[in-house]
């Protein structure tokens, strides 16, 4: 007895490379970050800290993860904004996947110090950061936006800018 159902087609398989030679790949790129122009290294003074994650860093993570998903749907949206012209569209696109960057570096900058300053094994932290050189993401902008996020008081005559920011997330959560 023969099926009245046709076959089903062969499932397809993708050509992106996944799995541990994606991996591979992404471990060489993190491994060719340079190191920041002026790297930081953040002085032990932990905080008691119980088995929660703190707050702040909930909504440091919320904050960045936002803009970061703002820019990347921007960067996607642009083909259809652009899609029939080149020159426009090139700007445009690695301006919205730069400023996600930028706030990718600046979050896991900040998150890296944090745990620096909390006295995190420094080999742990490199683990954690999958390079072996934390001086790639511990950037001045970030100690001083981690420095907003605890409530630290600037020492600088103007606040900077991520202290600013620092603040306004630790103060609404986003």
């Amino acid at each position: 007895m023969t099926s009245t159902h046709p076959r089903k087609r062969p499932q397809r398989r993708s050509e992106i490379p996944h799995g541990p030679q994606q991996d591979t790949g992404l471990q060489q790129i993190r491994d060719t970050l340079p190191p920041a122009p002026a790297p930081c290294t953040v002085e032990p003074a932990p905080r008691r800290v119980g088995e929660e994650v703190p707050g702040e860093l909930l909504a440091l993570v919320t904050h960045h993860c936002r803009r970061i998903n703002a820019y990347l749907a921007r960067a996607q949206h642009l083909q259809t904004l652009h899609g029939d012209d080149m020159k426009q569209w090139q700007r445009m696109v690695l301006y919205a996947l730069t400023d996600a960057l930028a706030h990718n570096h600046l979050l896991v900058g900040t998150l890296a110090a944090y745990l620096q300053r909390q006295d995190l094994d420094a080999d742990l932290l490199r683990r954690y950061l999958q390079s072996p050189d934390p001086d790639r993401y511990i950037t001045r902008e970030a100690v001083q936006h981690l420095d907003g996020l605890t409530g630290a008081v600037s020492e600088e005559a103007v606040e900077p800018v991520w202290t600013t920011v620092g603040r306004y997330i630790a103060r609404d959560g986003s």
